[in-house]
């Protein structure tokens, strides 16, 4: 007991540690995401040169290169669940129609379509959450955690913010067939395939009975 605690202490410090003081010198480095960065810190143990692996590995560095590449090329796909209870339709993007047309491309939207199905998320990722609903947020869990020190709140409240994004975001969800990764890691890995750009713009989910008053 002793010991699992002793390693759960000591996981949290090297958490904080690597949020405090690496995770920006390894974003100035690949322009990788800040929680790319700080999940591979996470993996390697805070160690920068273990952490840029993991991200060229995982097709992250390769994704990061190509985000500001324009997207105007792509499909709209569709799913619907066994039982006709639950549809989707989702709008991915890609640099050029030859892509938008092979299989791959084509079973990374289905894939996309079935996870959102699944996974019931509320917006396509962090940007989109309203401001003044992520201020809500803020508000109700710092309510919550009056009765902790003062110090360690805001840390909380960061947690369970990120908590929400990574329930209702669908790129920081966990990926239905494969929760080891996110659905953004799943993307990552295609365009590091594919070698262009690709973006979820928008989706919406229907499900019988929601909706109704």
């Amino acid at each position: 007991m002793q010991l699992r605690a002793f390693k759960g202490l000591t996981e949290e410090w090297i958490d904080m540690e690597i949020a405090a003081n690496l995770v920006k010198e390894l974003r100035e480095r690949t322009q990788a995401g800040f929680m790319d960065c700080r999940k591979a810190l996470v993996e390697a143990s805070g160690d920068p040169e273990k952490a840029y692996e993991i991200l060229k590995k995982s097709g992250v560095l390769k994704a990061s290169k190509k985000a500001d590449r324009e997207t105007s090329e792509g499909i709209v796909g569709s799913y619907i669940h066994a039982g006709n209870k639950i549809g989707v339709l989702v709008e991915v993007n890609c640099e050029t129609d030859f892509v938008a047309r092979t299989d791959n491309f084509r079973d990374l939207v289905r894939n996309v379509s079935m996870h959102i199905a699944a996974a019931a998320p509320s917006y396509v990722d962090r940007t989109m959450v309203p401001a003044d609903e992520v201020s809500r947020l803020r508000a109700e869990f710092l309510s919550e955690v009056l009765d902790k020190p003062e110090k360690v709140r805001g840390t909380i409240v960061d947690g369970k913010l990120e908590k929400y994004f990574q329930e209702h975001c669908l790129l920081d969800q966990p990926y239905v067939k494969d929760p080891g990764i996110l659905v953004k890691d799943l993307i990552a890995g295609e365009i590091a395939k594919m070698g262009e750009n690709i973006s979820i713009r928008r989706f919406s989910r229907f499900q019988i009975g929601e909706g109704k008053g």
